[in-house]
């Protein structure tokens, strides 16, 4: 099932982007959460947390209880979660978090990772495995989103393959996508083909003398025109 963690925020009223600069310097990350009909509310992050959450869970399929503070009063806490993170072109720094706010056996659609677990008959014969659809977007309550899918790939042979239609899903969990979809494949090996012309044109090549056999064969040549 998913994992569950804890993050702390904060509610803010400052905008734009002149602020959201100002709060990055400071180690703080500018974010939104909203759902349910509910007023989309401005919240503000430590960088430092959510980057150990980042490192700690997989986004996907985590939900998170969002601890809320700020304001006239505390807002409390929310289960969210997290629906986009907007990271810097080429910094490693997040510039901003959106959290879809989340009710106890509401269904949502995720995108959950696929991991192939074992080695595939068909590799040890000398195939190779290919892994074609890393992710799988699926709908289910939130409560029993799955971590990962595994897929068993030991008895695969060479040109054998796995499509979703027949993956193992735990009960609750509708997939979104076509069930002809391949998963992965065992490929035969590739062997490199020489063309015949280029094998014709190899053998009739004479090869290139040299050192003491060229020497020799310039004396010979060399006799049979004095004679």
């Amino acid at each position: 099932m998913a994992e569950n963690a804890e993050l702390k925020a904060t509610l803010r009223d400052e905008q734009g982007k002149s602020a959201a600069r100002r709060m990055r310097r400071e180690g703080r990350i500018p974010a939104v959460i909203y759902g349910h009909g509910e007023e989309t509310r401005s919240l503000v992050l430590d960088a430092h947390e959510f980057e150990m959450l980042v490192k700690r869970y997989s986004l996907d399929t985590t939900l998170i209880e969002l601890s809320i503070e700020g304001g006239k009063k505390k807002a409390g806490k929310v289960k969210a979660l997290v629906s986009e993170v907007q990271k810097h072109p080429y910094k490693p720094q997040v510039l901003h978090v959106d959290f879809q706010q989340i009710h106890a056996g509401e269904r949502v659609t995720v995108e959950v990772p696929i991991r192939l677990v074992g080695t595939a008959e068909g590799v040890r014969a000398g195939g190779v495995l290919q892994h074609v659809l890393h992710e799988l977007e699926i709908e289910c309550a939130v409560e029993i989103i799955p971590e990962a899918l595994e897929v068993d790939v030991s008895a695969l042979e060479v040109g054998d393959s796995v499509h979703v239609g027949e993956l193992t899903l735990p009960e609750g969990v509708d997939v979104l996508v076509e069930a002809e979809r391949t998963v992965c494949l065992v490929a035969a090996p590739t062997v490199l083909e020489v063309p015949e012309e280029e094998e014709a044109e190899a053998e009739a090549a004479e090869p290139e003398l040299v050192g003491e056999e060229a020497e020799e064969s310039e004396e010979g040549e060399s006799d049979e025109s004095e004679d």
